[in-house]
């Protein structure tokens, strides 16, 4: 109990410092599919990134099913829209869907970075643009 109190006293003693973005934590594939075809794609697109790449970034995976169309899926990164497609219901090869579809938000996340560190800012800080 003591030592629970002391660790309590030099969290809130301790000075606190602003959070960077170095201090952000990395690597989540959030799932906000509904459907089982939903999930299955997530499975998968969530496998296949963790075994190509690094996951140094954050991404969400949304689903709005639809009785007519199928589900549309979509895959954002730093709140903006990198992958959308839709899913047809009876969609036998999903597996090879969502690897494609890992493979390709992984290039466009490499893309949007190297855009980012390109970016001429000499004027502007990059929270202004």
């Amino acid at each position: 109990m003591n030592r629970y109190c002391l660790a309590l006293l030099l969290m809130l003693l301790s000075p606190l410092a602003p959070a960077g973005e170095e201090d952000e934590m990395m690597g989540f594939i959030v799932d906000d599919t509904i459907s089982h075809i939903g999930h299955d794609f997530y499975y998968s697109f969530s496998e296949r990134l963790r075994a190509t790449s690094p996951m140094d970034f954050n991404l969400v995976v949304r689903e709005r099913p639809s009785a007519r169309w199928g589900s549309l899926v979509t895959v954002e990164y730093q709140q903006r829209l990198v992958y959308r497609r839709f899913l047809p219901p009876n969609t036998v090869e999903l597996k090879d869907e969502a690897y494609d579809a890992a493979d390709w938000v992984r290039r466009q996340i490499v893309q949007r970075k190297l855009e980012t560190l390109l970016q001429d800012t000499t004027d502007l800080e990059k929270d202004e643009l």
